[in-house]
């Protein structure tokens, strides 16, 4: 007889599985009270597809609003991608009136196609719809369930992702200006379908589903019934799974906060001399933790080595900078900064000021501002009637403090401004003779004396 075994030793692969959680109204109701802690006074917002997962979800909700203040409606997005996709906006229509339900419909463009893919794409545009539709403080629910839970995590690990890849969906996120709510992730696919039958739902089937292109579908339709004909409680164990993953990344997310705290400056980058009496392993997670807060997203694995790469070893200016789509982190001395969709340098631009107004810096996303101060800033008397102009630097500016002439360039390498901030600064002209260097210095004579009032500069920064 052959002889084998499994990750249980020498017993063959058990074909026991868990009995399923039936899913009813009172259940769903349960799990937003005592898991989501959901209250009736929260305005719901159903992302309402039309398929099966989506049409028990809003029905089920439908139901728990007799004898409670529980607030609904369906909101519905048309891609347009398939030829009855007006169909089945009508029909989604027709289902909240039924159910005497509130229903949007709205239309949308998929755009990006060609770098991010179908799915992705239409993802996207989804999503940023139902962003722009829900209220402050609303609640997004959307029906994903148990099997897509285990789907996902598959999906992930074959994308070699990390723990928070791998905790696949959270049952509630912040969202647009409320939040995201997956009340089903503890009902498998198949317990919905029964709600469906016994309530004689009606829902549409988007033939897109059945396609194996897609590596979601692929999974769904070839995979996982060869994994449950061996491991019946697979969508169960891997969702678990999921779950332990979670629980990891909260903790991982925890210690990178605590590491945060004390890492962090001012003015929100790290302290690469803090970063390095970390583990090479606390540095990797606080870069993600920090990144991920900075911008909205963790960084590529490739990506995140070349910024270790940068904190071990002081880089030559031209080495400093790290970037990968919209993103961009760079190091100056002892800080490193991450920025968002860094905007085009303006070139040579020179703007008439009146220092009451607030003055935009091109290209920068500063904010060039003056307040008036006695015995500081630039003398008002002095500049009464005399043009102001800011200007970019354009290189060789010489300003003169405390008797002495010194190079602008040196003056901000001195001051620690890094290069990447030199190309924007604005230096401040009185009749084309420079008078401040941004709100770092003020030239001679224009200093305001003790008892004189002047203008003292000040840099927002977005």
């Amino acid at each position: 007889m052959e002889n084998f075994k499994n990750s249980d030793g020498d017993r063959p692969p058990s074909t026991e599985r868990r009995r399923q959680r039936p899913f009813t109204s009172v259940a769903l109701g349960a799990v937003l009270r005592d898991e989501l802690f959901l209250t009736p006074d929260v305005d719901m917002y159903v992302a309402y597809s039309g398929g099966m997962d989506s049409h028990v979800l809003l029905h089920a909700l439908s139901a728990l609003r007799h004898g409670t203040s529980w607030r609904v409606t369906a909101l519905h997005i048309d891609h347009g991608l398939q030829p009855d996709s007006a169909q089945w906006s009508r029909h989604g229509a027709a289902v909240c009136a039924a159910l005497d339900l509130p229903y949007r419909s709205q239309r949308v463009t998929v755009t990006g196609v060609a770098t991010r893919g179908m799915e992705d794409a239409a993802r996207r545009a989804r999503y940023a719809a139902l962003a722009a539709q829900l209220p402050r403080d609303a609640v997004l629910l959307t029906a994903h369930h148990r099997d897509d839970q285990a789907e996902t995590l598959l999906l992930q690990l074959l994308r070699g992702a990390g723990v928070a890849g791998l905790a696949a969906m959270p049952a509630i996120v912040p969202f647009a200006h409320g939040r995201l709510v997956r009340p089903l992730l503890g009902f498998e696919r198949a317990a919905l379908a029964q709600y469906g039958r016994e309530h004689e739902l009606r829902w549409i089937e988007d033939p897109s589903n059945f396609a194996v292109e897609p590596a979601r579908n692929f999974l769904r339709h070839r995979i996982w019934p060869l994994l449950n004909a061996r491991w019946p409680a697979a969508v169960d164990r891997v969702a678990v799974t999921a779950a332990h993953m979670a629980e990891a990344d909260q903790l991982l997310d925890d210690l990178g906060r605590m590491d945060l705290a004390a890492a962090a400056d001012n003015d929100g980058g790290l302290r690469v001399s803090a970063l390095q009496l970390l583990s090479p392993q606390r540095q990797s997670n606080l870069l993600r933790c920090w990144i991920r807060g900075q911008t909205g997203a963790p960084p590529p694995q490739s990506r995140l080595r070349e910024v270790l790469a940068r904190v071990a070893h002081t880089p030559r200016s031209q080495q400093a900078e790290v970037a990968w789509a919209d993103i961009v982190v760079r190091r100056y001395r002892d800080r490193l900064m991450v920025f968002s969709s860094p905007s085009p340098v303006a070139e040579n631009w020179d703007l008439l000021w009146d220092p009451a107004t607030v003055l935009d810096i091109p290209g920068a996303g500063w904010r060039l501002q003056a307040q008036t101060a006695v015995g500081a800033g630039i003398a008002r008397e002095r500049i009464a009637g005399r043009s102001v102009r800011v200007r970019q630097r354009r290189g060789g500016e010489r300003a003169c403090l405390r008797g002495h002439h010194h190079k602008v360039k040196k003056l901000l390498q001195q001051a620690g401004v890094p290069p990447w901030e030199r190309r924007h600064w604005p230096l401040v002209y009185i009749d084309d003779e420079l008078a401040a260097i941004g709100d770092r210095w003020v030239c001679e004579p224009y200093a305001a004396r003790a008892d004189e009032v002047g203008w003292v500069l000040h840099i927002a920064r977005d």
